[in-house]
């Protein structure tokens, strides 16, 4: 629906639909009134040129148009913070080289035709909001952690198969949607996303998260469906017998036999160093290079039970029937349902 054309002084200039005509005939005067500039569905090519005259611009709306690249006239906002550009033809080779040098806090570039994540946005130092969906992204760069002052990352609708874990440094990051991708596994780095509020990782391929999910405090949303976790689980139990030194390493650890610097070699010691403390809270044991990949339910809500990836020292831990108790089990089962249930949603069916 064509909306009204905006009275003199308004701040706001929408031409949509409405041709570009007036655009190019406008007064310099004018053009310095005008804050947001809405030019969507005007079957643009390219960028006019007269849009760098609007020097006082802080949002350009050039979405669903058939814009395949954009021109270097859009550096000359030097003003701009938002820029809004989804539903058109644009790539990696469609932006301005320069064009990481602006200050811009959000930027829209969905539905497009993107296949490489553009490295000029990483270069943005200012970017708050961030929308790459419905594209052809394969991957998500590492040097996403560049741009520590995002907030809002929407990477849905693409065929990513892997987060990398850099994603974790993103200090702010406050909603993470990567729905509707191809990815396999969460590293568990992003329980590092102290800011992080919702997670949609619903219509991808996983069968497990890490228990460090957990540790999302402030996780008000957990959007999962889609998922092979929401129908069924995969128990691993593959186990490779620990070799003679972790066997060592494991008794020295686990019973606290004392040992000095001195007496050991150093690779030996940097390898009792590397020890890592079985997850099962009433095991005292350790593991080094040998562990149990095991899959076990926890109580999300009240409602749903989610299947979370330990690694236990052996094959005894896995089992509440041997080495641990079916009362420490449930212990343990407590104590991780008392932390998921900082969850306001868990999104499933």
């Amino acid at each position: 629906m064509e909306g009204p054309e905006p009275a003199e002084g308004d701040s706001t200039l929408n031409l949509s639909r409405l041709g570009l005509e007036n655009l190019e005939q406008m007064t310099e005067e004018r053009r310095q009134e005008v804050l947001q500039l809405l030019l969507p569905h005007n079957r643009l090519v390219v960028l006019p040129p007269s849009v760098a005259h609007f020097s006082q611009l802080h949002l350009l709306d050039i979405s669903s148009n058939g814009l395949a690249y954009i021109g270097e006239e859009i550096l000359a906002l030097t003003k701009l913070k938002i820029l809004l550009a989804k539903n058109n033809r644009l790539d990696e080779f469609s932006l301005p080289k320069d064009l990481g040098a602006m200050r811009l806090e959000v930027v829209n570039l969905s539905g497009n035709q993107f296949e490489e994540f553009p490295t000029q946005l990483l270069q943005i130092r200012t970017l708050k909001t961030l929308s790459l969906g419905g594209n052809r992204l394969k991957s998500i760069p590492a040097e996403i952690e560049d741009v520590t002052s995002l907030e809002f990352l929407y990477l849905g609708g693409n065929f990513i198969s892997y987060i990398p874990p850099e994603l974790a440094n993103l200090p702010y990051l406050s909603c993470l949607v990567l729905c509707d991708n191809r990815i396999q596994s969460v590293p568990p780095q992003l329980a590092q996303l102290h800011f992080l509020r919702s997670l949609s990782l619903h219509n991808n391929l996983l069968t497990y998260l890490p228990r460090e999910i957990l540790s999302l405090g402030r996780l008000q949303e957990l959007s999962l469906r889609g998922n092979p976790l929401v129908v069924r689980f995969v128990r691993d139990l593959t186990y490779t017998p620990p070799s003679l030194l972790e066997l060592s390493g494991r008794t020295i650890k686990s019973r606290g036999i004392p040992y000095c610097p001195w007496e050991l070699p150093e690779n030996l010691l940097r390898y009792l160093d590397l020890a890592s403390k079985c997850p099962n809270p009433k095991c005292g044991g350790v593991y080094f290079d040998s562990c149990v990949r095991h899959i076990r339910f926890v109580d999300f809500c009240g409602k749903y039970r989610l299947p979370l990836m330990h690694y236990l020292c052996s094959p005894e831990c896995s089992s509440p029937c041997s080495s641990v108790s079916s009362q420490s089990e449930s212990d343990s089962e407590d104590e991780a349902g008392a932390a998921a249930r900082r969850m306001q949603k868990v999104l499933l069916g």
